[in-house]
């Protein structure tokens, strides 16, 4: 692995190491293509309870055209994943690619395939001939070669071939070559602000969150456990990350110059920590099965949500929907 994709937004000591597959990936490789993936983060003020889970933050694609220029598209697999990588990269595109990350080599410090998750990945550079291919993933960029270069294209002996894979998915994305400046670009991230927070969630999730809350933590206790990462994964750690991605992004831009509302801020990284809290005694309720409704937490979250995004709206304003 080398540094190409630098700290990201992870830099700091964050409250959470990481979001998602995608943001993760999506941070990585805008620092390497030396864009402030920080313009990017209006996005998170729209996320809401979908009523067992918190909206997975994702950075939209017309965000990152108007942005950056950059441009994305479905690829079409219909011969080898490695052939129709090989012709995109070729072209000096990137191509995006969802899979198992037990294809991908292990971190260090890791049991070799040990866990079993959907990833992301970005390809930037792929030789066939020489088995090699460079990538962007969660923590920086990574070059693969032999084995583990067989492994992510499905090309090990006795592994399914790729061209058979049905659920395979890949994106192009393309470049345009336009840079923009310091200020369009921060004229452009606020104009996305106004336009996310015009659809914002119109009752405060936290809200709807505590009145499932009680049916979750029954089926948590009953489940042990085994499910409880799951469960922290696509609530607690949605929501927390989210709101820490928020907060580093009001943080930039009052760094730009810009006005933003006293201590909103604050409520967000008051959300992040709060939900690692909240987390962290869901696991303890869970080891020693004693049931934990979280009260003091849930307050805390759903006040601190009425501070910072509710807030954001009536001083940024917002273009309808």
């Amino acid at each position: 692995m080398r540094g190409r994709g630098g700290p990201g937004l992870r830099g700091g000591n964050p409250v959470w190491s990481h979001v998602n597959c995608h943001i993760d990936l999506w941070i990585e490789l805008l620092h390497g293509l030396e864009l402030p993936p920080v313009a990017a983060l209006p996005c998170a003020v729209r996320q809401d309870f979908e009523a067992d889970h918190f909206t997975q933050c994702r950075f939209p694609v017309a965000d990152l055209e108007r942005l950056y220029g950059l441009t994305s598209h479905a690829l079409t697999l219909y011969d080898s994943l490695e052939s129709h990588v090989a012709a995109q990269t070729a072209r000096g595109h990137l191509v995006v690619l969802e899979l198992d990350s037990s294809q991908l080599p292990p971190p260090p410090g890791a049991g070799y395939q040990r866990h079993r998750t959907p990833t992301c990945i970005a390809v930037d550079v792929l030789i066939p001939e020489a088995g090699a291919v460079g990538y962007y993933h969660t923590d920086g960029y990574h070059t693969a070669s032999g084995e583990d270069y067989a492994a992510i294209f499905r090309l090990a002996p006795g592994a399914r071939s790729a061209e058979t894979l049905p659920f395979v998915h890949a994106d192009v994305v393309r470049r345009d070559g336009r840079l923009r400046g310091r200020e369009p670009l921060l004229d452009a991230s606020l104009a996305l602000l106004r336009t996310h927070l015009g659809n914002r969630p119109q009752q405060n999730p936290v809200t709807q969150f505590r009145a499932a809350f009680p049916a979750h933590l029954e089926r948590l206790m009953a489940r042990g456990e085994l499910g409880f990462h799951h469960y922290a994964s696509g609530v607690l750690r949605q929501l927390g990350a989210n709101f820490e991605l928020l907060a580093r992004y009001l943080r930039w831009l009052v760094m730009q110059g810009q006005d933003v509302p006293e201590k909103a801020a604050e409520a967000c990284y008051t959300m992040a920590s709060e939900a690692m809290v909240m987390q962290f005694r869901l696991m303890r309720a869970v080891i020693s099965r004693k049931p934990d409704r979280c009260e003091d937490c849930l307050d805390q979250l759903e006040a601190s949500y009425q501070a910072s995004v509710p807030a954001l709206a009536r001083h940024f304003g917002e273009y309808a929907p």
